[in-house]
């Protein structure tokens, strides 16, 4: 079984995850982004939020659950087969709830390209931005190192 381990700095992480509890507890709230489903009626499109939505609580969890006490004693956090899925999708909703929330100001193109100094933000935006980019960064390693696994999987 392929496993990735990152041994992360806590000073920078640990401010980092009191937002991502922040935004995980906002997001059990409601959804991402808001989307329209026309075509289904209202008790599905009850059914199918309510689902989406406990998928979401469960996979911002699984993410969670890694920086837990371990973490803070070595630092590391580990990903593998079993838990590389939910953390991506938790990190996907988590990076699309900040970019809707506390980056709207900032465009597609900037935050995707990282050119922006985060020296120039305010400091809740500027930690808004840090942490969009860890998220990224995360989802980058799991897809670049156990993408086979996934797609396989």
């Amino acid at each position: 079984m392929k496993r990735i381990e990152l041994k992360l700095d806590l000073s920078m992480v640990g401010p980092l995850l009191d937002l991502m509890r922040r935004t995980a507890d906002d997001l059990a709230v409601g959804p991402a982004v808001q989307a329209g489903v026309a075509d289904l009626d209202e008790e599905w499109r009850a059914t199918w939020r309510a689902d989406l939505q406990q998928g979401r609580t469960e996979e911002c969890r699984s993410l969670l659950a890694m920086f837990d006490r371990e973490f803070f004693v070595s630092g590391v956090v580990a990903f593998d087969e079993k838990n590389a899925e939910p953390v991506l999708r938790a990190c996907a909703a988590l990076r699309l709830r900040l970019r809707a929330r506390e980056l709207v100001a900032i465009s597609d193109q900037v935050l995707e390209t990282g050119a922006v100094d985060p020296a120039q933000l305010e400091p809740t935006v500027e930690q808004a931005f840090v942490c969009y980019v860890f998220l990224a960064t995360l989802q980058e390693l799991i897809i670049r190192h156990l993408d086979t696994a996934i797609l396989e999987g």
